[in-house]
């Protein structure tokens, strides 16, 4: 027999840890690979780990509530084979590998262009790894060795300027001198569970690294809202699923990011990453939680197809059923923030893409238009949060703005839902 580690899987894109919210075996339980063993509860997703190996559970390492980052053992199994002893591991016991011996005799071995490098950078040769034959340090080994070293530097210098930066600003010294808040007679204390933690440390981290900007633009939707109302009917007798105004904006950002890749991207530190793949991400709430599923090559999709996804994606999160890899890929969110009345708002980005949509409520309101005439108009707010190390202003005010053309030239003359 032989004991295996189980461990908290990755469950989605920059997700770190997973809550374990319920097990679904106890110790003494036989289990079958891919059995699933745990419910398991991020920001993004619900799922449930499977089994890794066939055998009886021998411990339960975590307990229920707790939250473990990617890769730490959430419990044990033990197998029903023996784990093998690999020949390797026995010759390595038993006596030196020979590449060992010649690496040991050709330790103190340089030549003369390693030598005269490694003084003129103050080098110490014997912490330098060798790949040359027998283990020989190359010039070449040399100069990775001293951009290895410059790059530690600069993280180091970087990590200071922040720390300085922090205390120039007073906000460690504030962290440290923080009284934890209390609770007065007659308040409800409500524990925070794994999910409202996640959420919690992520929108911290989006707000931390990212340098936010904002910009609003109102459009007129009359013609989009006459469309969608006269086909609402019709469309979920024949096709089983809601028609919503949302599918329209999604189809409409979609379009616009392939006329404006920048910003489909994503900050990496040294470079910005532009996305090939449209991926919608889109917000979904539930009572107590916020998920964020993902409409895969949104910008190939009929608003129909869009519709489709969108009824499934909200329907899984409502049942507790969304897969991981229902929300990885995300490359740009759109939140339908008026489906609760909201007209504006600004919104977080879903860390690490760069920008995220807020579609308003459509109201009426009374609008001049041309030749000085007031008309009744279905108006609605679209409001941009943009990450400012990876989008320009103005790049940011043309795609909003070919947002707005777009849904304000939707109707039954230009646009098909098919």
């Amino acid at each position: 027999m032989a004991i295996e580690a189980i461990t908290m899987p990755q469950l989605g894109e920059s997700v770190t840890e997973g809550t374990i919210s319920k097990w679904l075996v106890s110790k003494g339980d036989k289990v079958n690979k891919y059995d699933p063993i745990a419910e398991v509860v991020t920001d993004k997703v619900n799922a449930e780990i499977p089994s890794s190996f066939t055998g009886v559970i021998s411990e339960i390492v975590a307990e229920e509530g707790s939250t473990l980052k990617v890769g730490e053992v959430i419990c044990k199994i033990e197998t029903e084979e023996e784990r093998p002893q690999t020949e390797k591991t026995v010759t390595k016991e038993e006596k030196p590998r020979e590449d060992e011996k010649i690496l040991q005799n050709n330790k103190y071995r340089y030549s003369p262009a390693v030598l005269k490098l490694s003084q003129q950078h103050n080098i110490d040769l014997s912490m330098v790894k060798g790949t040359g034959k027998g283990g020989r340090i190359t010039r070449k080994d040399v100069l990775a060795f001293i951009q290895s070293q410059s790059k530690s530097k600069e993280e180091l210098t970087v990590e200071s300027k922040e720390r300085t930066l922090e205390k120039m600003t007073g906000s460690a010294v504030k962290e440290e001198k923080r009284e934890p808040v209390k609770a007065n007679v007659g308040d409800t204390e409500i524990p925070v569970t794994g999910v409202r933690k996640v959420i919690a440390e992520n929108m911290v981290r989006s707000k931390r690294e990212i340098p936010h900007a904002w910009t609003m633009m109102e459009a007129d939707v009359t013609g989009l809202v006459q469309y969608r109302d006269s086909l609402k009917d019709q469309f979920k007798r024949k096709e089983g699923f809601n028609l919503t105004y949302f599918a329209f904006f999604v189809k409409a950002v979609a379009q616009a990011l392939i006329e404006f890749p920048e910003m489909n991207a994503t900050w990496a530190g040294d470079k910005i990453i532009r996305r090939k793949d449209i991926h919608i991400s889109i917000a979904v709430a539930t009572d107590d939680a916020l998920f964020v599923p993902v409409i895969k090559h949104a910008d190939e999709k009929s608003i129909k197809g869009i519709a489709r996804d969108i009824a499934e994606l909200s329907e899984k999160v409502r049942n507790n059923q969304l897969r991981p890899e229902d929300s990885q890929g995300g490359t740009f969110t759109v939140n339908n923030t008026g489906s609760f009345g909201s007209v504006q708002s600004m919104g977080i980005i879903n860390y690490p893409q760069a920008a995220i949509l807020q579609v308003e409520s459509i109201v009426k309101r009374p609008v001049i238009k041309d030749g000085g005439m007031i008309a009744i108009r279905d108006m609605v707010n679209l409001c941009l949060s943009l990450d400012h190390r990876v989008i320009d202003g103005l790049v940011a005010g043309r795609f909003l703005n070919r947002v707005k053309e777009i849904v304000e030239n939707m109707n039954k003359d230009t646009i098909s839902i098919y």
